[in-house]
This record gives structure tokens, C-alpha cells and sequence, in this order.
């Protein structure tokens, strides 16, 4: 198969690259710097230059392509991450969500492209810490102001992708290298710095996915027929409450403060209390029936355990 891959240098391009190469397909990298079209070579695959919000030379390069499959995994969101000023931190992705979207989607079906595959987030339902969401569960009806716009980016993403038959993927919390989470992660040394607490209840609800296996899952869902949405996450969605701990162990770091929602709010805002307390976990029962997919690692624990093995206290 003949496979486009927009944001092809990101952290899960650049697994999804050598493991689309080693299972035979032919991969086009989308790439929009001089610097981002070396790493696509190097990654094994075929450049094609053009920006994604550039519609007519982004349906030029797909054309060129011809492309079986397109995989829209085009991100912009910085090493660090400030709660306060979510919206602005984001608002280069949510156009690569929106605009981008439809400008890939676009030439995609103007390339005759036959299976489209975008890349959405698992954290984005109606809270709920009793029960981990299915995918027909009810997406965030009132999210914080600054998740708002991100939100209406993904419902865009995603209500695209339904137009042109796709599937979406809707992501946990990316861990591995190049993340946050990832030994050098912005996360990850907040934590070793002890600057990281648990926020009022620490009731948000956290399903982890492994980079490698948002790689696998959108190299089986190449070979599968399924359209619409799928939770693509590990087995064990945690509460903050449990799992940072656990990472500050695994860290060596020293244990996580407790500190009040009325004090979170005033440093990390309303989006970073509802991140510490409301988020709500996925279960990825259907993703496992229907595509040919398990996860490396069933849980968080083993995957972080085995990431942060030979991170030290700084």
C-alpha cells in the first residue's frame, strides 16, 4: 500500500515511518522544512514538501503521491505546555486541525485516496471518574475556557473525517521518547524538581498510550475496513492520585505535594485543576475487536517503568 503521512517527523511519525517501511508499504513523509524533509529520508521514506495550510501545494504534493491511504497526524504543540495559556499554546494545532484537516482531506479525495486515518484525543469526554468511556459516550459538554477551542478543533477533525469515511484514533496520554512524559520530558522534570503536586481530589482520570502503540494501531487500521472513532489506549486508565506517585518513585523524585484546587487554580488555572481532577478515562475494548492491535504495554506501569529505567534525579 502507497501511504501518505502527514506529520511524519512528529513523535508518532517517527515510529510510524520505519514500521510502515518494515511491513512492506511504500511511505510519502509530508515534510515542510529542509530540515523536516532530511529526517523524513532518514526515517526510510519519499519527501514531499509543502505546508499543510497551504491547500493548492499540499493537493499538488498528494496528487504526486497518489496515495492509497492518508494518515493526518499534523501537530504544532510546544516541548512545555503552560495550563493558563492553553488556547494560545495551541492555537497552531488547532489549525492544523481545522484548516489543515480539511486541506488534506480535500486532496486526499482529489488524489483518489481510499482510506484516510486522523489522529484525535481520548481525553476529551464528559467527566466521569466511575467509568471509562466507550466511544459513544458523550464528548466534554462545558470544558474550561482555555480546553474550549482545542475541543471545537477535534469535534471539526473529527466530524471531517466522518465525511470522508475515515477513522479517527482518539489518543491517551502520549508517553515514550519525545513526549513529556519521556526522560526528558517538560512532565518528567517537573516532577524530579518536586514541582508537580497532586491537585484537589487527584480524581482525573489518565489512560496512557505508548508511542509505539499509536504506531501499531494506525499500521493495523491500514489493513482494516473499520471507520468512525476508536479509543486507542492501554488497559489500566488511573487516577492522578495513583499514578504520579508511582512516576515520582520511578524517578526518584521526591513524593508528589497535595495542594488544594482553590490554590491549583490560582497557578495553573481552571484547565489545569480539571486536568488534576475531571478528566475521564477510555476503554479500548472496541479498538481491540476490531483491528488486528493489543497494546505493548497493557499498562502504564510497565511502559513508564521501562521508558524512565535509566532516568536519573536532576
Amino acid at each position: 500500500m502507497r501511504v501518505f503521512v502527514a506529520g511524519a517527523t512528529g513523535v508518532i511519525g517517527r515510529r510510524l515511518l520505519p514500521l510502515l517501511t518494515s511491513r512492506g508499504h511504500e511511505v510519502v513523509g509530508l515534510a515542510r522544512s529542509y530540515g523536516a524533509a532530511v529526517e523524513v529520508e532518514m526515517l526510510g521514506a519519499v519527501v514531499a514538501e509543502a505546508d499543510a495550510l497551504d491547500s493548492d501545494a499540499l493537493s499538488r504534493v498528494v496528487k504526486d503521491a497518489a496515495p492509497d491511504a492518508v494518515v493526518h497526524l499534523l501537530t504544532a504543540i510546544p516541548a512545555k505546555i503552560n495550563p493558563r495559556r492553553m488556547s494560545r499554546d495551541f492555537a497552531q494545532t488547532n489549525r492544523l486541525r481545522t484548516e489543515g484537516t480539511r486541506n488534506l482531506l480535500y486532496a486526499a479525495e482529489q488524489a483518489g485516496a481510499k482510506r484516510v486515518i486522523t489522529e484525535g484525543l481520548a481525553c476529551i469526554y464528559e467527566p466521569n471518574k466511575w467509568v471509562p468511556a466507550t466511544e459513544i459516550a458523550p464528548l466534554w459538554r462545558d470544558p474550561p475556557r482555555q480546553f474550549a477551542p482545542v475541543l471545537a478543533a477535534l469535534r471539526s477533525l473529527e466530524e471531517r473525517t466522518r465525511q470522508a469515511d475515515g477513522l479517527v484514533l482518539r489518543l491517551g496520554q502520549l508517553y515514550g521518547h519525545g513526549t513529556i512524559y519521556g526522560p526528558s520530558g517538560s512532565f518528567v522534570r517537573q516532577v524530579q524538581a518536586g514541582k508537580m503536586p497532586i491537585v484537589g481530589s487527584g480524581d482525573g482520570t489518565f489512560s496512557f498510550t505508548h508511542v509505539h502503540d499509536a504506531a501499531a494501531a494506525i499500521t493495523a487500521a491500514l489493513d482494516s475496513h473499520v471507520h468512525g472513532v476508536l479509543n486507542v489506549v492501554d488497559d489500566e486508565p488511573a487516577p492522578v492520585r495513583e499514578w504520579l506517585p508511582i512516576l515520582a518513585q520511578l524517578l526518584d523524585a521526591p513524593p508528589p505535594k497535595h495542594v488544594p484546587a482553590a490554590l491549583g487554580r490560582l497557578t495553573v488555572g481552571g484547565w489545569g485543576v480539571a486536568f488534576m481532577t475531571q478528566l475521564r478515562g477510555a476503554d479500548n475494548t472496541l479498538a481491540r475487536r476490531t483491528l488486528d492491535w493489543a497494546p505493548r504495554y497493557s499498562s502504564w506501569r510497565q511502559g513508564l517503568a521501562a521508558e524512565l529505567a535509566h532516568a536519573t534525579h536532576s
